[in-house]
């Protein structure tokens, strides 16, 4: 079977609406997943397979911008292609793509299952040596009853014939795409692909399938999936305080949060001196004890004079993610005089939110006056006090 060329096909075209959670309406499989958006996992554990020759990912055109965010590079990933009104319609779009390349097999996806492993694929490359399509399932352990109107039981399925079904599911491709085109022309409303085999008349095999291997779908799915990554990993919460201090300087505005605010006057630094993302990005840093600012981005360097605070703030994130933890809440409070916070507070939490990847209901942005006490009373400058609250695993 390695002389074989193998095709994964990841369906990616979906809004996955129900999957929102505080108010997140991004996409679920370009939602973040400790720190990796879902479609990045999901195309990482075929590309790790040694057998993969070919990944083609179908999404929604809408979605364009977000697919080319993830910077996913490999030789043997191809350019995506556009998604269908259908999952059975993505599909058949992306067996188009294939068909110039001529697999032999074609392993097709669901990008809101991130959880394939490297002997699960395999399995399933391995039926396909005596049947003409594969899938994983896992038996049914619930009582299963149906119902003709959706109140009142009519009977009760014998679940020892059921099994749930999950993807990869593996099929010969010239015989999984004939049975799409002619399955095109008939009906619309295939739930699968192995439907679709069941309807060509192939001989689809059934393989062990796994648990972990989950579709998300719900919120809740979101939080189980975070449990499946952390493993048994024991979390401690960590707290990390920042602190700064700008002057004010001629100018016509100041960026605070990463929202520009118009003002008579800017804050002086060598950045774009925005003293609330500096203050933020320290108390993540020093909750996972990474030092300061100063420490990864020297004052000292030209390339970040004028630069953006939310590349200070978006590597600190990063940092969170790589060591498997997460950002539970963020905390700022901003003290002025002038200009007026308070109307901007919303965007900057979305600015933040956006930033790190977290829901915007874990950002809290607070603003006061020094009741025209000292320097900040003077209107010489404007102070930030920042807080983070940050998961990470138990070190010894």
């Amino acid at each position: 079977m390695q002389s074989k060329s193998i095709a994964v096909i990841v369906v990616a075209a979906g809004k996955g609406e129900r999957a929102g959670l505080d108010g997140n309406v991004i996409p679920k499989q370009y939602r973040s997943l400790l720190g990796v958006p879902v479609l990045s996992r999901t195309i990482a554990a075929f590309l790790a397979h040694e057998q993969v020759s070919q990944v083609i990912a179908v999404i929604n055109d809408e979605h364009r911008q977000q697919y080319d965010a993830l910077e996913l590079e490999d030789v043997r990933l191809l350019p995506p292609v556009a998604g269908g009104a259908s999952r059975q319609a993505s599909v058949l779009e992306g067996l188009k793509a294939l068909a110039p390349l001529r697999p032999d097999l074609v392993l097709i996806q669901d990008a809101a299952r991130p959880f394939a492993t490297v002997e699960l694929i395999g399995n399933v490359i391995a039926a396909l040596q005596q049947a003409d399509g594969a899938l994983p399932t896992l038996p049914i352990t619930d009582t299963i009853k149906r119902s003709r109107d959706g109140h009142e039981v009519s009977g009760t399925e014998d679940r020892r014939q059921l099994s749930a079904a999950q993807t990869p599911q593996g099929f010969r491709f010239g015989q999984i795409f004939s049975a799409h085109m002619r399955a095109g022309n008939v009906r619309r409303d295939f739930t699968d692909d192995a439907e679709i085999a069941e309807w060509a008349g192939l001989r689809v095999a059934m393989v062990k399938g796994d648990p972990n291997n989950i579709k998300l779908t719900h919120p809740q799915d979101f939080v189980r999936a975070e449990h499946i990554l952390l493993g048994d990993a024991r979390m401690e919460t960590r707290i990390g305080t920042g602190y700064d201090v700008h002057s004010f300087e001629p100018g016509d505005a100041v960026w605070l949060g990463g929202v520009r605010i118009p003002h008579h006057s800017k804050l002086n630094g060598h950045s774009d001196a925005d003293v609330a993302l500096h203050a933020l990005t320290d108390a993540i840093l020093g909750a996972i004890g990474e030092g300061d600012i100063g420490v990864h981005f020297p004052p000292s360097d030209p390339q970040w004079k004028g630069a953006a605070s939310s590349i200070f703030l978006k590597h600190a994130g990063e940092l969170v993610a790589r060591a498997g933890g997460r950002i539970v809440n963020c905390d700022v409070t901003i003290v002025a005089e002038a200009p007026k916070i308070s109307p901007y507070a919303p965007a900057m939490c979305a600015e933040i939110a956006e930033t790190l990847g977290i829901s915007v209901r874990r950002v809290a942005v607070k603003a006061t006056t020094n009741e025209k006490l000292g320097f900040i009373g003077r209107e010489e400058g404007i102070v930030a006090m920042a807080s983070a609250s940050v998961e990470m695993p138990r070190g010894e």
